[in-house]
Parts: C-alpha cells; sequence; structure tokens
C-alpha cells in the first residue's frame, strides 16, 4: 500500500489500527483531520517535488497561507551535528520575497522565479488530488 495512503488513514483512524482496508474498525468513527495533520500531508507532497529526499535529510514545502510559503531542510553533516535551512517565499504586489537566514532577502527573478512558479502549480495539483480528492482544474470530488 502506498506509504503516504498508509499516513493519511493512520491520521484518520489512529495509531493502533491495522492498515487493512477491508478491516476499518466499525468502533472507532473517523475523526476529521486537523489543520496541522493536513499541513503535514500536503508537506510530505512538497518534499517530493524537487526529486527524492537524500538519506538522512528532511525536508518540507508546504503553503502556510495564501502569501507565504516555507522551504525547509534538516540533515547531519559530517560531524553528526543538525545543519537546517529555511527559506521563506512571500507573495505580495512587487513580486516573490525570499526570505533566508542571516538577513538575507531578496526578489525572485528569471529562472528562479520560473521554477517557482511551476512548484506551486505542481503542488497544487498533487495535493488537490492526493489529500483533498479533487480535480485542481474544477475543485470536483474525484470519482
Amino acid at each position: 500500500m502506498n506509504l503516504l495512503l498508509k499516513k493519511a488513514l493512520q491520521l484518520l483512524v489512529g495509531d493502533d489500527v491495522n492498515f487493512d482496508l477491508t478491516r476499518v474498525p466499525k468502533n472507532r468513527p473517523l475523526k476529521p483531520l486537523t489543520e496541522r495533520e493536513l499541513l503535514k500531508l500536503e508537506s510530505a507532497i512538497g518534499a517530493e517535488l524537487f526529486g527524492p529526499v537524500p538519506s538522512g535529510h528532511r525536508r518540507e514545502f508546504f503553503c502556510l497561507d495564501h502569501t507565504t510559503w516555507i522551504w525547509h531542510e534538516e540533515w547531519l553533516d559530517s560531524d553528526r551535528k543538525l545543519q537546517t535551512s529555511t527559506v521563506k517565499y512571500e507573495i505580495n504586489q512587487h513580486g516573490v520575497l525570499k526570505t533566508q537566514e542571516g538577513a538575507r532577502y531578496n526578489y525572485l527573478d528569471g529562472e528562479e522565479l520560473q521554477n517557482f512558479a511551476i512548484a506551486i502549480r505542481m503542488y497544487y495539483e498533487r495535493v488537490a488530488r492526493q489529500v483533498y480528492g479533487r480535480d485542481p482544474a474544477t475543485g470536483h470530488k474525484l470519482v
């Protein structure tokens, strides 16, 4: 069974469930996902948009709100010290402002802006289908 589907089912019905789709327990109703749980599911999809996550790394890419996107990555360096990198993208009337650690700010342009736009489009399409079961073009429920 697909790992993402297993994780989604685990969030829906709990940790103590055997993931056999034919045997969903009758005594435990499905609980709605919290905003945080949905964000984790969306982030897992976003992490895969740029290729496989290297072994020992943790990557997240997600939409925080209608104007803010977050890219976060963690890994252990050769000295087994935790390294992190977080980039925030803020969409405003002037363009897309990229904010990084060390007070580095710049607006995206050229190929970087084009790649960001493609990533957003891919993110919305995959999240709509895989998390919410909706057609990204129409918003209608997938059959």
